[in-house]
Parts: C-alpha cells; structure tokens; sequence
C-alpha cells in the first residue's frame, strides 16, 4: 500500500549546510517529513532508530563517507530506498553506487530534477530497480563463487562482524581450522586481511583502473 506524501519520511545526510537546507526546503515543499544529518554515521544511526521511506546521501561526507553509509544502512534493510548524490559526475563512483544498491544517482547540480528521481523512487519503482538489486548480487556471487560451502559460511559470517573466536563457537572449529580457512579464502580472493576481503566483496570487485600514462 502506498502511503500518503505527509506520512513519508526522508533522511538526508548532507555536510554543504547550503545544500542541505535547499534540499531540505524542497522536500519539505513536496509534503515530506525531512530528517537532516551532516555525515554518514550519523544517517546510519539515524536510520536505525527510525528507518526512513527514504535516504538521500551525499557521497563525499566525513566520518562516514556516503558509499560506506549505503552499504551499512542496506545492510540493516535490503528494501531501503536510496539516492546518491556527488558534486561531479564520476563513472567510477556511479557504477560503484549502483551496484551497492542505490535506486538512482543525482548531480547537486541538478537538484531541480530531485522531486522527479525522488516520485520515482518511492512512488513508482519499476522494473530499473529490479534490475539493480539482481545486477549488484550477481556482481557479489561472482566474487564468492571460487570459494567452498564451508569457506562461503566462514565469509558470511565475517562479513556480519564476528570475531575469530565466535565463529569457533558458532561453526564448532578449531582455531587452526578457521585460521586454515580463512587464509585459503583472502588467497582466492587476493587479499591479505579479513577486512580487506569484505570490503573488496561490498565493493562488488569494482575496482578503480589506474590512469595509463
């Protein structure tokens, strides 16, 4: 059931003060309940503590950059709904921001065109959000396919924070047989930490080709 515009509410994580209260008045002009916040961790535990109909992040932000935030705050609800927005057209970062899973991408150059993106978003999404969601697990899948059930479950369970020695707990392994694991799983994936290896599977593999020159 699709909820009446006063009752939807937006998060916005913006640092430009400027831009923030412009976006701000916009939304609030469409009938939105707006929630402003200034860096990523602050959406995110914003977002915990009331999960908005929609999130709109500026990418470059402190403490928390926006494409971290995205990826944490889908982690707390797959379904959640998020714009990106950047101060310049990157392909590298749009691509990224895609397959992380935001539902579009806006230059604040073009923040007139934000009530449509937002319509869009919350009111109307279609079959490009679909895609999206398939596209950005296909992109995680193929990055996890060279590993074993037994190594995908030690992985998975990395990826959700725990430490070494709770995984010994929950998998019932012995510290020399997690430890033996996890190093065939950093080495398929050509990494050398656990940290490393997850941030490289959130980032669906994308990675920034070096300028030639």
């Amino acid at each position: 059931m699709i909820k009446p515009i006063k009752d939807f509410s937006v998060l916005l994580a913006e640092d430009d003060s400027l831009m923030a209260e412009i976006i701000a008045f916009i939304m609030t002009e469409m009938g939105y309940r707006v929630v402003t916040v200034n860096d990523g961790a602050k959406a995110l535990k914003a977002f915990r503590a009331e999960p908005a109909d929609l999130v709109i992040l500026d990418i470059n932000m402190p403490v928390m950059n926006g494409l971290d935030a995205l990826r944490q705050i889908l982690r707390e609800d797959a379904d959640a709904k998020v714009i990106m927005l950047t101060s310049l057209a990157d392909e590298f970062v749009i691509t990224q921001s895609y397959t992380a899973g935001a539902v579009n991408y806006l230059e604040k150059t073009r923040f007139k065109e934000l009530p449509a993106a937002i319509r869009s978003a919350v009111l109307h999404p279609g079959t490009m959000e679909v895609l999206l969601k398939e596209f950005a697990r296909l992109k995680r899948e193929e990055q996890l396919r060279g590993l074993t059930p037994a190594e995908r479950e030690v992985f998975e369970l990395l990826d959700e924070g725990y430490s070494h020695s709770q995984m010994e707990k929950k998998l019932f392994k012995t510290e020399s047989t997690l430890k033996n694991q996890i190093n065939k799983i950093l080495k398929k994936l050509g990494v050398k930490s656990s940290r490393e290896a997850v941030e490289k599977v959130r980032r669906k593999g994308i990675v920034r080709q070096k300028d030639k020159s």
